[in-house]
């Protein structure tokens, strides 16, 4: 469905570029769940909105890469080209449904304007189908929502009616940013419930952004661990949870509280602060914060290299010769 190769994304800013993408490469089969995990600034939406030139341009520059969608490249597709793509085949829900939506707009309106403009639907024909797509997304009454304003809804509404427009034309693709974020724990079940239900009935590829472990774990096939720009780690969801090689998806599994058993230690951490992505890193970003850390890590920076079939990892340490017990 999707091949992006060597996407490299900068800020340029009063305090100099910021090294924001550092070459990320993946693909996305057709009907799969592709979760990218990482911490705050690992690049994660970045990567995302670059795709599709959601940044603003200045200061975001996309200075190489290709992602082909349909035979077609859509970093060199020019911004009404794009329009056709965004919102029609390629879905994007955003990260805070406030400031997303648009306050002054209906939300009848925000659901039916791109089934107006990617599909060609009369006014009547793109009532109809607003109506059944927030039927599908759960919203009660959803004939007599159609008139009401984003902040008439509670957070968990908002986002299921930012599903609801993703959903809108049929997309193909699906991109969701921390969609569960800001929601409390039971709306959070609520979204992932909605999310698996329409990919089933759908068919749709996804690609899910979060930071949260516990959620990738439950809905991913495959999962894409980022770190200061780069991907450090990509595996299939299984065998990245239970036999993990880089030693920050280590660390971040290690995080996660266990439920089975009696707790009788502190919950670890990851010692130290994230890289200063105003420099390219010409060794190992995780360097600095990895316990394995050796001389060659800190002179060179490791490819993303093949470890067994379907398993990707960048990093100099010989995991093969340690045991992890998840």
């Amino acid at each position: 469905m999707l091949q992006v190769e060597n996407i490299i994304t900068r800020f340029n800013t009063q305090d100099g570029k910021v090294f924001a993408v550092n070459g990320i490469s993946f693909d996305l089969k057709e009907g799969e769940l592709l979760g990218v995990v990482g911490e705050s600034g690992s690049g994660k939406s970045v990567t995302m909105m670059s795709l599709l030139k959601l940044l603003p341009m200045p200061p975001a520059e996309i200075v190489e890469g290709r992602a082909l969608f349909e035979n077609q490249d859509l970093i060199q597709m020019d911004l009404n080209q794009l329009r056709k793509i965004r919102g029609g085949k390629i879905g994007f829900i955003f990260q805070d449904p406030m400031t997303s939506l648009n306050p002054v707009l209906t939300v009848g309106y925000q659901l039916m304007e791109p089934m107006r403009e990617h599909l060609g639907l009369s006014r009547e024909e793109a009532r109809n189908k607003a109506i059944e797509l927030l039927d599908l997304v759960g919203i009660p009454m959803a004939q007599s929502r159609l008139k009401d304003f984003p902040h008439q809804f509670s957070g968990g509404m908002r986002q299921r009616v930012m599903i609801a427009i993703a959903l809108a034309c049929d997309p193909k693709v699906l991109i969701a940013d921390e969609p569960t974020t800001a929601l409390d724990v039971t709306i959070q079940a609520q979204i992932l419930d909605i999310v698996k239900r329409l990919r089933k009935e759908l068919g749709m590829a996804i690609i899910w952004i979060t930071h949260d472990l516990g959620v990738v774990a439950g809905i991913a096939d495959r999962v894409a661990v980022m770190y200061g720009g780069f991907i450090v780690e990509q595996a299939p969801v299984k065998k990245l949870y239970s036999t993990p090689k880089h030693p920050y998806t280590r660390g971040l599994l290690s995080t996660l509280p266990k439920l089975e058993g009696e707790r009788t230690e502190r919950l670890e951490s990851i010692k130290g602060q994230p890289p200063d992505l105003h420099n390219i890193p010409d060794s190992c970003p995780f360097a600095p914060r990895c316990i394995h850390v050796s001389e060659k890590c800190q002179n060179e920076n490791p490819r993303l290299e093949m470890t067994d079939p379907e398993h990707q990892v960048a990093c100099w340490w010989n995991t093969e010769k340690e045991n992890y017990s998840s």
